[in-house]
């Protein structure tokens, strides 16, 4: 239950020191997060190739540490209730970091997934709680827009992870790719923790478990919010499978890319640094309803697009594709803090839980889907995801 705002604060505003600092470090606290949750997704046509396993359990890579982030986001939320946001943030990430490192440097396929799980759960404590810290220290007329700013920076940090880990695990090994991540997101982290500003909108409390059942219970109990928690669920689990999956594409024919050059397509993650800040201020304009349906449809627009058999349209495809998708998560993941009903950060808890189970779920799946029917089998699981998500979020339309 969130309690302890004290006295007339009412947050950051935009253009002062304290908005500021608190907009890089969470975007820097973005980057060291994802830059090491997806820097295996460019190197898995080399695991695979290394490890002889398929491509489905070489996305698992992947799929596990998003499974590991799902279980650890709402265990996450009661611990920066407990201790402060930022705080545990900072203890998340240097954990993961600890974590990333061991899993570079056992041997075998299980023991890397189980640190991978283990990465992936520590990883959790930052999208359980930047969203909260963020909603509690800057305006509320400026929330919408501070979001997107974060997802931008979970952006530049996918992004990060995949061109950095992809062409270094190319020229060396795949494992030394990772390393490199790991390197870049403690320096991140530690920038983060430099310049994160002390909390002023929220007071550490301990959380009884009747409160805490209260908490998740009351959000769970909202129609609106169980369709938000479902669009990350959703949206999600179609982008990773997507990008698990176009590296096999782009590497087998008609195209026959070489690794490195196939990591590039992950440039198309700069377009979620400009839809990710637009669909914020869109949506103080309009609404985030509206600007949720049309970023979703032009999600399908792209997936749909990347069945044409030419690298001119495919890679178009893929830019439109992800700048939809990011447009959609930053205005639903705002969303499932701001309509909390009871717990804020368990709200962004549980949208984040459907999110990465998603991810999980999806992530893997589209592998079945890819070893069935070829790319078109995961273009179709995608799209189908994307509409139904479309069609649960038609009663948000008016919001």
């Amino acid at each position: 239950m969130e309690t302890g705002t004290s006295g007339p604060w009412s947050g950051h505003i935009p253009g002062t020191p304290g908005y500021r600092r608190l907009l890089l470090g969470l975007f820097l606290a973005g980057v060291a997060t994802f830059a090491q949750l997806y820097s295996p997704q460019g190197l898995l046509p080399l695991i695979s190739e290394d490890l002889s396993i398929t491509a489905s359990d070489a996305a698992l890579m992947v799929s596990l540490a998003t499974l590991g982030l799902a279980i650890g986001v709402i265990p996450w939320s009661y611990a920066g209730d407990r201790f402060g946001r930022k705080r545990v943030m900072g203890w998340a990430i240097m954990a993961a970091c600890a974590f990333s490192l061991t899993a570079v440097a056992v041997p075998g396929l299980e023991a890397i997934l189980a640190f991978r799980l283990l990465e992936g759960f520590a990883l959790g404590g930052v999208p359980a709680l930047a969203l909260a810290y963020l909603n509690e220290e800057v305006s509320a007329a400026s929330s919408a827009l501070a979001a997107g700013t974060y997802i931008s920076g979970t952006t530049l940090g996918g992004l990060a992870g995949r061109l950095l880990a992809a062409p270094i695990g190319e020229l060396t090994d795949w494992r030394l790719g990772m390393l490199a991540v790991t390197v870049l997101s403690v320096a991140c982290a530690v920038a983060f923790l430099l310049l994160a500003p002390t909390a002023r909108g929220f007071t550490p409390h301990r959380t009884t478990f009747r409160e805490a059942v209260h908490a998740l219970a009351g959000n769970l109990r909202s129609p609106a919010l169980l369709v938000i928690y479902a669009q990350g669920f959703l949206l999600m689990g179609g982008f990773v499978a997507m990008y698990n999956y176009l590296g096999f594409h782009l590497a087998g024919d008609p195209f026959n890319l070489p690794i490195a050059l196939v990591s590039l397509v992950f440039v198309a993650y700069l377009a979620g640094t400009w839809t990710s800040p637009l669909a914020g201020r869109l949506a103080g304009r309009h609404g985030r309803g509206p600007v949720l349906l049309v970023s979703t449809a032009i999600m399908i627009t792209g997936v749909l697009l990347t069945l044409v058999p030419s690298l001119w349209v495919v890679l178009p495809a893929t830019i439109v594709f992800t700048g939809g998708f990011f447009g959609a998560h930053a205005v639903a993941s705002g969303w499932a803090g701001a309509a909390a009903v009871a717990g804020r950060a368990q709200s962004a808890s549980l949208y984040n839980f459907g999110y990465y189970a998603g991810s999980s779920l999806f992530g893997w799946l589209g592998g079945v889907f890819l070893a069935g029917a070829g790319w078109p089998g995961t273009v179709l699981m995608t799209a189908v995801l994307a509409v139904v998500a479309a069609i649960l979020g038609w009663f948000l339309r008016s919001r």
